[in-house]
């Protein structure tokens, strides 16, 4: 079957909706939000409104009963971190429940946390996958979980967790008999231990945390997908698609903001985008942000078919972690000495893209 993205008539509204959003609001505050470490509440819910997590939820549970598409969620997240990384991330942090609750939760499991998900005000949910050392592999855990009686008992240490301290839920994932499950863990759960807010070198406006679960237990029932379990390979690749399309948005804002600049700017009596050496820069970055788009849509599209598409979100993962680097350092360096300036977003565009390399679990479409 050929590959078709010309996105469809609901597609291309949802995001011409997400870029006036991101144009109207998201870029009037994300500076703001920056400086201050936190993200205004209007913002957030605006963005809630749009119904981006609820579309994909069935209509019994609440939801718009929409399908649950990978690739238009991949165009939703683009515009979002266009906007700011930050704010896209918490907008779209509760999906990292929602979604594997919609495709792999038991009825149970749905009826109990997705109708939160289709309330009017922002509901904040989260996943703890990532661990503090630096051998780190998502595919070999140190967190364990091990079945005793009719409780699974969760031992082990997170880090970036996004909104920890205020979310009612959370997915932990943890080695539980030689491979990889997620375990619902509510807010307040004895043994859960969430330490103080992390100081990041970017996405400063969003709170990560780490945590350590210490004999923490949660029940049988608790286990996402009860007996079945998981597919954690298809969870991972759908985070690796939506971190793909953030640091698309990302490499594409600094693209586009150091292609005008140097068009603007003047040097010796004509652009310094008439320079052979800003000039090729320029086409360059287009070139990786178009490459980086194409590799995520192509994931996405395999995701949305139900095929095996580790191979394509790795690829794109990987290619998306380089590149949003070059692009955005490529920012900084046309704009010279300005580009140092934080009266300029690249340097914030710089730092945020020079996270992704690390980032793992922390977004899902």
């Amino acid at each position: 079957m050929p590959i078709s993205f010309t996105p469809t008539e609901e597609q291309q509204m949802i995001v011409n909706t997400v870029r006036q959003l991101a144009t109207d609001e998201v870029r009037e505050v994300y500076r703001d939000c920056e400086e201050s470490g936190e993200i205004a509440d209007d913002v957030v819910n605006t963005a809630w409104e749009l119904g981006l997590i609820a579309t994909g939820i069935p209509e019994e549970m609440g939801g718009l009963g929409g399908e649950l598409s990978a690739l238009t969620g991949s165009l939703a997240a683009e515009e979002l971190a266009w906007g700011d990384l930050a704010i896209a991330m918490k907008v779209l942090c509760p999906a990292l429940v929602a979604i594997p609750l919609i495709e792999m939760g038991t009825e149970e499991q749905k009826k109990n946390y997705l109708p939160a998900f289709c309330e009017e005000k922002y509901k904040a949910a989260t996943a703890a996958l990532m661990e503090p050392r630096f051998d780190f592999n998502p595919l070999e855990l140190a967190t364990t979980a091990k079945l005793d009686g009719g409780d699974y008992v969760l031992n082990g240490e997170k880090c970036y967790v996004p909104l920890a301290a205020e979310a009612d839920v959370m997915l932990v994932y943890a080695t539980d008999n030689g491979g990889t499950q997620g375990f619902i863990v509510e807010k307040g759960a004895r043994g859960l231990e969430i330490a103080e807010r992390e100081k990041n070198m970017g996405i400063r406006a969003l709170p990560t945390y780490e945590l350590t679960l210490k004999d923490c237990r949660v029940p049988k029932e608790n286990r996402l997908g009860g007996d079945a379990g998981c597919d954690y390979s298809r969870i991972l690749n759908r985070s690796r698609v939506a971190l793909s399309a953030m640091a698309v948005g990302v490499a594409r804002a600094s693209f586009e903001y150091a292609r005008d600049y140097a068009k603007d700017r003047q040097a010796f009596g004509e652009p310094i985008a008439s320079r052979q050496a800003i000039a090729f820069m320029i086409a360059e970055n287009a070139i990786e942000v178009d490459a980086m788009r194409m590799m995520t849509w192509e994931a996405a599209w395999r995701l949305d078919r139900k095929e095996d598409a580790t191979k394509e979100a790795s690829l794109c993962k990987m290619y998306a972690d380089d590149m949003v680097l070059l692009v955005t350092d490529r920012g900084v360096q046309i704009l010279g000495g300005h580009g140092y300036i934080r009266e300029h977003p690249v340097e914030l565009w710089l730092r945020n893209g020079r996270g992704f390399a690390t980032f793992h679990g922390m977004a899902m479409v």
